[in-house]
């Protein structure tokens, strides 16, 4: 029952949107734990291949820039999707470079993506699906199953549950922070993705566990099916 009610003690979209509004070019400062597992979501993830990537939650566009940069074929067409008006002007600024192909808009809330079914073949999010509420998460991945291509690939990493030794500890004390105030965490808690996962509707591609300085981060790709 502790376990349940921490997990949906979430911040509402408009608290999320404040939190994040006032953050703002904070967000950059988290990549002592962020790097190292977006660089493992982008091993695997064979964005080179890909012809179209939305990222639902952009944030400052950092790891956008550097897709484009450094991984994303020059045809390919990114739309960054995020709540925070914040967010979306520094990510706005940050891929003006890369116009027309790259593209941010400010979103609702909502876990509508603004795309046509099967349009899309790579949808990624960074650290947004440990903010939101259970429902929402399950809306959202139905979305993403929505929007994907036959052979698109679901790109995702979060917060996890740390699995042993130090990221045991660091998980404790997170979720008894989160429980206690979830906007001191940024409303940002340990979930296992792949339990959302499970089913029919998503194969799971490949999953790993990444632990920078005791916080553990979990990179998932799944296919529809």
């Amino acid at each position: 029952m502790i376990e349940q009610t921490l997990i949906e003690q979430t911040l509402s979209r408009e608290q999320a949107r404040r939190f994040y509004d006032e953050f703002g070019a904070k967000q950059d400062q988290q990549g002592w734990y962020e790097d190292s597992a977006t660089a493992a979501l982008s091993a695997v993830a064979r964005f080179d291949t890909a012809s179209s990537l939305l990222e639902f939650g952009c944030g400052t566009g950092k790891l956008a820039q550097q897709l484009l940069s450094e991984h994303l074929p020059q045809h390919c067409r990114y739309l960054g999707l995020d709540v925070s008006t914040t967010m979306c002007a520094l990510a706005q600024g940050r891929l003006a470079q890369f116009q027309p192909r790259a593209e941010v808009q400010q979103t609702d809330g909502s876990m509508r993506l603004p795309v046509p079914t099967a349009s899309v073949d790579r949808v990624l999010t960074t650290y947004v699906l440990d903010l939101l509420s259970l429902a929402d998460i399950e809306v959202f991945l139905a979305e993403a199953h929505r929007v994907l291509s036959q052979d698109g690939l679901l790109c995702a990493v979060g917060l996890t549950p740390g699995e042993r030794g130090v990221a045991r500890w660091v998980t404790a004390l997170w979720r008894r922070i989160h429980r206690s105030n979830p906007a001191r965490v940024g409303g940002c808690r340990p979930l296992r993705l792949i339990d959302s996962l499970a089913g029919a509707r998503w194969q799971v591609l490949h999953r790993k566990v990444v632990v920078a300085w005791g916080l553990a981060s979990e990179v998932v790709l799944a296919r529809p099916r």
